[in-house]
């Protein structure tokens, strides 16, 4: 049966040219929150492709996991798939996606637990240096200032979310710059961008050499800040939240001619000062609907057998 080859191949084929098209695209930096969607489309689409890809192997490798998967099918829609003609083939495909897929949900399950224990840990450090006082309940959306030499800020997500903040960034931030950096947090948490973040990791640890899943995890670092800038620039505008920028990170170095983990923030920098011209609407909708429409390419390359025989 062709139908599962052709799911990987045109797995294989989203995996190589997605990522390649969308770093030579010129428009995700002027609309991050698109270039958010049509990622997830295309990953999703690529994982697609493997699961239908391993049930239709097993399908074709097993009679009793066919019975399964076409129980309710009319005879002619089973007929179609042409069973049989590779049970070989077929089972180890199937046996190896499957492996995959276990492989994936492992490092999703360890991705998760890795960040709850970076959390609690982060959570207990708060606490212990801004204690509750007597009788008092954790209030959602307060401000905790920590005594801090370094200027730092952080969403500290939960059941009480709340920013953090340095005395020093306090020092080093004027005006409504404090009030940019926590609606640019808070663009974070009402976005679920950890989630996202966490998910890249994952696939991006578990597969390291797919490239696809590489590129997801480092445009998803990218794409999730300029998108909570955005966010922040939206009600306090462009120049505070660059000159919050500025004031939180000028004394790590980012800004000197030796490449440093944040390097990333001077680029954020000039894209607030120079903001890029964002797109017309009728084409943000035209490119949502397209990635929209990515992972149902796999579903109809699946189904297309049936169609015609019921055609």
């Amino acid at each position: 049966m062709m139908v599962p080859a052709a799911l990987l191949l045109l797995g294989a084929l989203l995996a190589v040219v997605a990522p390649r098209l969308l770093a030579r695209a010129d428009w995700p930096d002027r609309e991050p929150v698109v270039a958010l969607w049509v990622w997830q489309c295309v990953v999703a689409a690529v994982l697609l492709c493997c699961a239908l890809s391993m049930t239709l192997s097993a399908a074709d490798a097993w009679t009793a996991v066919r019975g399964q998967v076409f129980a309710s099918a009319p005879r002619p829609v089973v007929e179609a798939y042409a069973w049989g003609t590779g049970d070989s083939w077929a089972a180890a495909t199937a046996v190896t996606l499957a492996c995959g897929g276990l492989w994936t949900g492992t490092m999703l399950v360890r991705e998760v637990v890795r960040a709850r224990r970076r959390h609690r840990l982060r959570e207990a450090e708060v606490l212990s240096r801004a204690p509750l006082l007597p009788g008092e309940e954790p209030d959602p959306g307060r401000l905790v200032v920590l005594e801090g030499e370094q200027p730092d800020a952080w969403w500290l997500s939960g059941s009480a979310p709340r920013l953090v903040i340095t005395t020093a960034a306090l020092r080093r931030l004027k005006g409504r710059q404090v009030d940019a950096v926590l609606a640019h947090e808070q663009g974070h948490a009402r976005a679920r961008h950890h989630w996202l973040l966490h998910c890249s990791a994952a696939l991006a640890g578990g597969f390291p050499r797919v490239p696809v899943f590489a590129a997801f995890r480092d445009e998803m670092h990218r794409l999730v800040e300029l998108a909570a800038d955005d966010t922040a620039s939206r009600r306090y505008g462009r120049l505070t939240i660059a000159l919050a920028l500025v004031g939180l990170n000028e004394d790590r170095g980012v800004f000197g001619p030796c490449p440093t983990p944040e390097a990333h923030v001077p680029q954020r920098v000039n894209r607030l000062l120079t903001p890029p011209e964002r797109l017309p609407a009728v084409r943000r909708l035209r490119l949502t609907a397209c990635a929209a429409l990515v992972p149902v390419v796999p579903v109809l390359v699946t189904f297309m057998p049936g169609l015609r025989a019921l055609g």
